[in-house]
C-alpha cells in the first residue's frame, strides 16, 4: 500500500466513524480496522490495539466516573431536560469511547504498516505540493523541541524549588509557571532554529532536494482499501 492510499484510507475511515449514528456502524467501522491491520501488518497487528487501548482506556474511566458518577444523566438527556439514567450515561461514554478507539486504531495501524521506512521517507512519498511537505517536516521536527523544553524547563524548577519531583500540592499551585517556562523555552528554540540553525545548515534547500520526488500513484491495493472505506462509511452513517 503507498502512503497517499493509507492516509486516504484512514481520513475515510475517521470521516465514518465522526458520522456514524450508532454503535453498528463504529462496530462495522472496527471491524474493517481490525481487518486492516491484520492485512497490512501481518505478524505484529496485534501491537497496533495496545497503543489505543493505552490512549483510550485512561479517558474512559474519566468520563465514567463524570457522567456515570457525577451527573448521573447523557448530555442529550441534559438538553432534552429529561430526568436521565445512569445507563443511558454509560451508553454515552461507551459511543464516545468506542468512536476514540477506532480513530486511534487506524492511525497506529498506518504508522505500523510502514514502520519499515523513515518518516522523511514517507513523506516525501505524497503526492502533495512540495512546501506543503517541508511544513509537514518542520511541524513534526518540533516534537522532541518540545520534549527537550519541557524536561529543561521541569528540571530548571524542581531546581529553583518552585515545583516538586513528585505529586504535590506545591506542582498545582505552581504549574501554570511550568506552562509558561516551557511555552517560553519553546519560543526562544523556534527563534534560535529559525534565525541561525537553519540558515547555517542550508535546511529548507536541503529538504528541497530530499522531497523532492516523484509520488506513487494510487495502486489496485489502494484502490481496494478505500473503496472498502467508502462502504463501510456509508453503511456506518446510514445505519
Amino acid at each position: 500500500m503507498t502512503p497517499n492510499g493509507a492516509l486516504i484510507f484512514a481520513t475515510l475511515i475517521v470521516a465514518g466513524v465522526t458520522l456514524a449514528g450508532r454503535i453498528t456502524g463504529i462496530l462495522l467501522l472496527l471491524a474493517l480496522c481490525t481487518v486492516f491491520a491484520a492485512v497490512e501488518i501481518r505478524t505484529r497487528w496485534l501491537a497496533a490495539f495496545a497503543w489505543p487501548v493505552a490512549v483510550v482506556a485512561p479517558l474512559a474511566a474519566f468520563m465514567t466516573i463524570v457522567w456515570v458518577g457525577v451527573v448521573g444523566r447523557s448530555p442529550d438527556e441534559i438538553a432534552a431536560g429529561l430526568p436521565g439514567t445512569r445507563a443511558a450515561a454509560l451508553w454515552h461514554v461507551a459511543i464516545i469511547s468506542s468512536r476514540l478507539f477506532v480513530v486511534a486504531l487506524v492511525i497506529r495501524a498506518v504508522v505500523l504498516g510502514f514502520g519499515h521506512i523513515t518518516p522523511l521517507d514517507f513523506i516525501s512519498r505524497l503526492k502533495v505540493p512540495l512546501t506543503l511537505k517541508k511544513l509537514i517536516v518542520l511541524t513534526l521536527s518540533w516534537i522532541d523541541t518540545i520534549l527537550h523544553a519541557v524536561d529543561r524547563s521541569r528540571t530548571a524548577l524542581i531546581t529553583a524549588g518552585v515545583i516538586a519531583p513528585r505529586l504535590s500540592l506545591r506542582n498545582a499551585a505552581n504549574g501554570w509557571i511550568l506552562v509558561q517556562t516551557v511555552w517560553l523555552s519553546v519560543i526562544t528554540i523556534a527563534i534560535g532554529r529559525a534565525r541561525d540553525k537553519w540558515p547555517a545548515e542550508n535546511t529548507l534547500s536541503r529538504l528541497d532536494r530530499s522531497l523532492d520526488a516523484p509520488a506513487r500513484g494510487l495502486t489496485l491495493r489502494d484502490g481496494a482499501w478505500i473503496t472498502a472505506a467508502v462502504i463501510a462509511g456509508g453503511l456506518a452513517v446510514l445505519a
